[in-house]
């Protein structure tokens, strides 16, 4: 079933056609923005009122966003609030790519808000599906999915939630400096009270995490934290391959002639030496160690092997 909206509907990806041939300079178009042009997360938080989580947008993709000049923007979806983050100046930079004209663009409309309902997967481009996964609009290469045929974006009716470019105002309809001086002012009126009991909702929050973190010896942010799991895995990683090692050189069922006469670990290598061998005995201790996954290299001189294992 098709919905009558105003103005056509076009969806803009990197891999999108061109546009500058199928509009007229008079025509307006609504604009849906691939997930490859924006950050979302979905999130369960303490807060009642959307406004109080707009304050904590900046903070919550925190460690998320490469470098750059981000907006933000959220709704609520049953008992979970969307966050978005996006940077303008890269869509605006795409639609002039595409040929996409500024004074055609009625409204901007995301992805996530408007394809968070369909059920299966639908090609975009001849090369790119989207599908729905827990909740989250996502596009994938076509080859990873079965697709259920292509989207038809026309068909499919826009939701109240739209993005505002707000550092380019003059792509969209706004209200004079004027009005919007008068309307933040009432606000900030009607507002004053709670705006403190949101200040004291949000220092909490952040107090929680740093008490979380200090109770459990973390670093101060998610991406020293990550960095450290990084390096004790590593050298977790490194003393499990050391132990099998040891554990599989002192398993073996050595002569009485024969020995351990050295054994130092150097250079994530494990370095073992074997004495009181005759000529030929070292083979049999070499086929033993290689029988159980070691990666060494071996010297036999004089009645001593000598053997490097490399973890």
């Amino acid at each position: 079933m098709k919905f009558n909206n105003k103005y056509e509907t076009i969806f803009l990806d990197k891999d999108s056609k061109g546009f500058d041939s199928s509009l007229s300079n008079a025509q307006k178009v609504n604009v849906v923005l691939s997930p490859s042009l924006y950050w979302v997360k979905k999130l369960h938080l303490p807060l009642k009122y959307l406004r109080d989580v707009k304050k904590l947008l900046p903070s919550i993709f925190e460690d998320t966003l490469p470098e750059g000049n981000y907006s933000y923007s959220a709704y609520k979806k049953g008992d979970e609030f969307v966050v978005v983050a996006y940077e303008d100046k890269a869509i605006l930079e795409l639609m002039a790519h595409k040929g996409l004209q500024i004074s055609n663009v009625a409204n901007v409309y995301l992805a996530q808000s408007v394809l968070e309902g369909i059920e299966g997967a639908f090609r975009v481009s001849e090369t790119q599906s989207v599908y729905v996964k827990e909740g989250i609009v996502l596009l994938v290469p076509s080859g990873w999915i079965k697709e259920s045929g292509e989207l038809d974006i026309s068909a499919l009716k826009l939701p109240e939630h739209k993005i505002q470019l707000q550092q380019y105002g003059h792509i969209l309809n706004t209200k004079s400096f004027y009005t919007l001086g008068v309307v933040l002012i009432a606000f900030i009126v009607l507002l004053g009270g709670e705006y403190f009991i949101t200040s004291q909702k949000t220092q909490t929050i952040v107090d929680a995490k740093e008490e979380l973190f200090a109770k459990n010896g973390l670093k101060a942010t998610t991406m020293q934290n990550k960095a450290l799991l990084k390096k004790y895995t590593k050298i977790h990683t490194l003393q499990s391959k050391l132990r099998e090692s040891i554990a599989a050189v002192l398993s073996l069922r050595l002569p009485k002639e024969q020995k351990i006469s050295f054994i130092n670990f150097k250079n994530k290598k494990l370095i073992v030496n074997f004495s009181g061998l005759k000529q030929g005995n070292e083979k049999k201790i070499l086929t033993e160690l290689k029988n159980k996954g070691l990666h060494l290299k071996e010297k036999f001189k004089e009645g001593v092997l000598h053997v490097e294992i490399t973890l």
